[in-house]
């Protein structure tokens, strides 16, 4: 299988390319380096893996032209998209670059994917509230984004979301946050858990932006390269909007079937199936991966 992982250098990048190098896949990675230090993460892949099975683009997603010619060329059977503006903060500063990189990047990775049929990184993972994890966020969900960064992450999250229904692709978004582990270069900006232990390592003040009171889930790299693995596995399951209505018109359909069965002693009028007329009205946008 012939991999890309654009961001491949940076933290999450490296490591799925790392899980695919292992497994004896051809992956080429796709990055501008620009971050600081993502540079030895490069150097890790290439000490790793066998010239043959490891290639390297230095380019940037808003180069239309350079994604095209490889996101979309022959042989490209799976598409991570992970390059980013990653911080707030950067966001702030220089709003247009935040959204060419975001917006104007995912678009042309889309745009290459949607002329090859290829398959676009997944993205899933379970929610620590057992409310959330039971019954799912409900689609009619407002989007409410903050930020510069919080808006084009956002309007890609979309476009992945349309190009979907209009193209057929395949595709499975993951909106991580507090992710960590090795090959994690943590800044202020970006990648928190990283810059608290070298700060603290260093005996220097932290800042606490906000009360000091948010609370965050913190999900280790390898679980959430496994969760990729996993969605991969389960693509026709996840991917798009597609198979989530599907699942909701199955679920109505149950729950008709049993609201036209006479009611026995041993069944009852909340239960279809084990599916509740509150499972049916809300259709579950992120569920457990383990759930058949």
């Amino acid at each position: 299988m012939h991999v890309i992982v654009t961001g491949g250098a940076g933290f999450i990048g490296s490591n799925v390319a790392a899980e695919f190098l292992r497994d004896g896949h051809d992956v080429t990675v796709f990055d501008s380096l620009t971050r600081p230090g993502v540079e030895r993460n490069l150097e890790w892949l290439e000490s790793r893996a066998p010239t043959a099975k490891l290639r390297f683009v230095h380019g940037d997603v808003r180069d239309a032209d350079l994604v095209r010619s490889v996101v979309g060329a022959r042989g490209v059977d799976l598409v991570f998209h992970f390059a980013a503006q990653t911080a707030v903060t950067t966001s702030l500063v220089a709003p247009r670059d935040d959204l060419e990189v975001n917006l104007l990047g995912t678009h042309n990775v889309l745009e290459a994917v949607a002329h090859r049929q290829a398959t676009e990184g997944p993205t899933r993972y379970r929610f620590a509230d057992p409310d959330v994890e039971s019954h799912g966020i409900d689609e009619r969900e407002p989007l409410d984004f903050h930020s510069p960064y919080g808006c084009s992450k956002g309007a890609a999250d979309q476009y992945v979301h349309d190009y979907a229904r209009i193209y057929g692709l395949r595709t499975v978004v993951f909106r991580m946050s507090c992710i960590y582990g090795p090959r994690q270069f943590g800044t202020e900006d970006q990648g928190w858990v990283a810059h608290f232990m070298l700060t603290a390592a260093a005996g220097r003040p932290l800042t606490i932006y906000g009360n000091g009171k948010q609370v965050r889930d913190l999900l280790f790299v390898d679980d959430l390269v496994d969760a990729y693995l996993a969605a991969i596995d389960r693509i026709d399951d996840v991917a798009g909007a597609e198979s989530l209505q599907r699942k909701l018109w199955t679920r109505l359909e149950r729950v008709r079937r049993a609201m036209l069965t006479p009611a026995t002693p041993s069944a009852s009028t909340h239960d279809a199936g084990g599916v509740t007329l509150n499972d049916c009205i809300c259709a579950a946008k992120v569920e457990s991966l383990n759930e058949g």
